[in-house]
């Protein structure tokens, strides 16, 4: 019998985990699912992360020195960031677009404000002050975080995978200027280890269906009250159409038109991926997943996929930059405020900035949320009229942000002539069966 593909188990396993997460907030189960369920969605998501560094260390290290040529790092780099920013800026203009023509401010009424202000008021003042943190460091501080002063202590914080690409750049680019023979051992020891890593992730994904059902279970008994969600719909609407637009319009179209292939298969091959990404809410721990789909499902080759991914994961956000752009059109109709076109731009250039900041971890973008609103001069304790809804969106602008690094590395290998044919490698090929 045909076994069932992946991302069917995944997808039973969330539709599983939804229907369970209603009965059991039905039930008043909500603690015994956080005691004795929520733990394998916990465990699922730190296997994710512990193999996340390893794996951006090894794979960045071999793709890297495979090139052989620090000219080809330039190029490969600057079509990177250059396709990270230009679907970034297209992100937000698309999410200011259908606020402004939508208008989701308009529909909370001053009744439903008052309630989720007063709800989420501690919630959004700890965002607020971790921002106004980050607000006062000097304006290079960024360049200035991306070095690590500790290396090891930087491999400690997924909140710092750009230190850790920046070390591993590094190291790549010493073993490319180095003579051959020297640089072998070395080569051929990250080679074999970046199989050992990527074989791990084949066997972490056994367990994806149980952790994605444990996840959303848990997220079900945990949400607010629908009663105040029910305010923030219109809301919600706009986000998810944006994130639908990127997703079935603009990258559709960028696939098709330059790589020749067709979308439905790339969906195809990447949905566990996003399935993952839905899950954990996390582009980082998503990335073992990505990576694993993007070179065997999509023939993306691993020298590309190992330099283009990792920094996806860290500086590409358009989900979250599109929802940052609903997000302040929204707070500031919620309050009768109205941006005029010059401030509208000015949130373009600062979701656009500030997703290359975000850490790519859940959450993060209400950080830089709050340096969005501050820049435009809309009122940052409006953050809490966002708090109840934030997670649910979390997950799906998470989708968007790892099917948008899927397409770049998609893009950048086509271009690079490393679009390969897709070689489909199963958890056991290696063992001996009787």
């Amino acid at each position: 019998m045909k076994k069932l593909g992946l991302h069917w188990q995944i997808l039973i396993g969330m539709v599983l985990g939804i229907l369970f997460g209603f009965f059991a907030a039905e039930m008043n189960w909500n603690q015994f699912v956080i005691d004795w369920i929520k733990p394998f969605g916990t465990v699922f998501i730190n296997l994710l992360k512990m193999i996340a560094v390893p794996l951006i260390i090894v794979s960045l290290i071999t793709g890297i020195a495979e090139l052989k040529d620090i000219s080809k790092i330039s190029k490969m780099g600057g079509k990177t960031i250059g396709f990270y920013l230009m679907t970034t800026v297209v992100a937000v203009t698309i999410g200011l677009t259908l606020a402004n023509i939508i208008q989701p401010g308009t529909f909370i009424d001053e009744a439903s404000r008052d309630q989720l202000m007063a709800q989420y008021a501690s919630d959004a003042g700890g965002k607020i002050l971790e921002a106004e943190s980050q607000k006062e460091q000097g304006p290079l501080q960024p360049l200035v975080d991306i070095v690590p002063d500790n290396f090891f202590k930087s491999l400690t914080d997924n909140g710092k995978m750009l230190q850790v690409i920046f070390f591993t750049i590094l190291v790549g680019i010493g073993l490319i200027l180095i003579p051959e023979e020297k640089a072998r051992p070395v080569t051929q020891f990250f080679s074999g280890l970046n199989e050992v890593i990527l074989k791990i992730i084949d066997i972490i994904m056994l367990i994806a269906p149980i952790g994605v059902f444990a996840l959303l279970a848990a997220i079900l008994v945990e949400i607010p009250s629908f009663s105040v969600l029910q305010a923030l719909l219109v809301y919600a609407l706009t986000v998810l159409a944006g994130l639908a637009v990127l997703i079935f319009v603009i990258y559709s179209l960028m696939v098709s038109l330059i790589t020749k292939h067709s979308y439905f298969d790339f969906l195809k091959a990447i949905a566990p991926a996003q399935l993952v990404a839905f899950s954990t809410s996390s582009s980082a721990a998503t990335l073992p997943v990505t990576m694993e789909r993007v070179t065997e499902h999509l023939g993306v080759d691993e020298e590309v996929a190992s330099f283009v991914l990792p920094l996806g994961a860290t500086i590409n956000m358009d989900g979250t930059s599109l929802y940052q752009a609903v997000a302040a059109i929204f707070i500031a109709q919620a309050f009768g405020m109205q941006l005029d076109l010059a401030t509208q731009i000015m949130i373009v250039l600062t979701a656009t900035l500030a997703s290359i900041g975000s850490a790519a971890v859940p959450s993060a973008g209400m950080v830089m949320l709050v340096i969005v609103l501050g820049q435009a001069g809309i009122p940052e304790a409006g953050l809490a009229l966002i708090f109840a809804i934030d997670r649910p969106l979390d997950m799906c602008r998470t989708v968007v942000n790892v099917t948008s690094d899927a397409m770049v590395s998609t893009l950048i290998a086509k271009s690079e002539g490393q679009l390969l044919v897709p070689d489909v490698k199963e958890w056991d090929d290696n063992y001996p069966k009787n």
